[in-house]
């Protein structure tokens, strides 16, 4: 073989080396790089080549944490690489996107489990928002975990709303659960649930996400801040979705506080269909597509007067779909 000849082989090689492709997963991502972790458990930066959709929905971050990617090496000494396809989803949970109207913004995929943060007090609960992240869960049944925080601040009426929360989400078939992060109450429970799974944690700021996960894995050393005393309201420490390991086995992915969640993707049969205790008494309403509004023999309002479902819940439940039916369908689903 002549020189030439020599010298393009090595090339070709160099050139397939780095273009070989390899499976890593998204360990964070801040919009337009996504650290990929590789199946050597280093982290590289990577940008995405091509357009990816979302079963034909809008999306305003095409990738997002949790995914398992396909990956090829761009520049060896920057470390940084090009994710060139994205592998199926077990799952992912979406957001009606906070930025660009009509549009939905990836929370996570590939979640094994979720835990909807909240507080009783500092700051002060909004049952609506545990619904409204449960009906985010709801569509490919993710397991959720509805979390109390801050039980060091609570006095005997905060214990009581406790309860009665925790018989709530219970009948619904969802389990509540109160902790202190500054107290370590709960926390070994709260370990063996996160054990060894996949685990989403979402809530508004200020509830003490980064505290709690700081005190599951001290290691991590998640930036905390406090409460605003202007506002009584939480002020953001994560600003981009982030997967942790977790030394006693599994990952949490951190999620930015989130101030409020719409369903600009859901029609109204959706929010019914995913409320899975109403889903599952419709069975008895006499219409098959009953929304359990004004329909007569409506087995879900029935439950309601019987005291056998939550009124909360069934408020929570008529206020969205208030908000579904009200969305404009032409302007939602115009093509791009």
């Amino acid at each position: 073989m002549d020189r030439s000849k020599s010298k393009k082989v090595v090339i070709n090689n160099i050139l397939a080396k780095k273009n070989e492709l390899k499976e890593g997963i998204v360990v964070r991502s801040t919009g337009s790089w996504y650290n990929v972790k590789t199946e050597e458990g280093i982290v590289i930066q990577c940008r995405i080549k091509g357009k990816f959709r979302l079963n034909g929905l809008r999306v305003t971050n095409p990738v997002a944490v949790g995914d398992k990617v396909m990956y090829y090496i761009e520049n060896e000494v920057e470390n940084t690489g090009m994710i060139k396809k994205i592998l199926p989803r077990t799952n992912y949970v979406v957001r009606e996107s906070p930025r660009r109207a009509h549009h939905l913004h990836l929370l996570a995929s590939n979640i094994e489990q979720a835990i909807v943060l909240v507080t009783i007090k500092n700051p002060l609960l909004k049952p609506g928002f545990i619904d409204r992240f449960l009906l985010m869960t709801a569509p490919f049944d993710i397991p959720t975990y509805v979390v109390v925080n801050k039980a060091d601040l609570h006095e005997e009426e905060d214990d009581e709303l406790f309860n009665g929360l925790r018989y709530i989400y219970n009948r619904a078939g969802y389990n509540a659960i109160l902790v202190s992060a500054l107290e370590n109450k709960g926390l070994d429970l709260l370990k063996t649930i996160l054990k060894d799974k996949i685990t989403l944690i979402g809530g508004h700021s200020g509830v003490g996400k980064s505290t709690l996960v700081n005190a599951v894995e001290p290691e991590l050393d998640i930036r905390t801040q406090d409460i605003s005393d202007y506002s009584g309201k939480g002020q953001h420490t994560t600003t981009f979705a982030t997967m942790h390991d977790l030394s006693f086995g599994g990952s949490i992915i951190d999620t930015p506080g989130i101030k409020n969640l719409s369903f600009n993707n859901f029609e109204p049969m959706d929010v019914a269909h995913n409320f899975k205790e109403f889903f599952e008494l419709s069975k008895n309403c006499r219409f098959s597509d009953c929304l359990h509004l004004n329909e007569p023999n409506c087995a879900v309002k029935n439950a309601i007067e019987a005291d056998e479902a939550s009124e909360l819940r069934y408020f929570n439940y008529l206020g969205i779909m208030e908000e579904v039916q009200n969305q404009n369908y032409w302007e939602r689903n115009k093509e791009l």
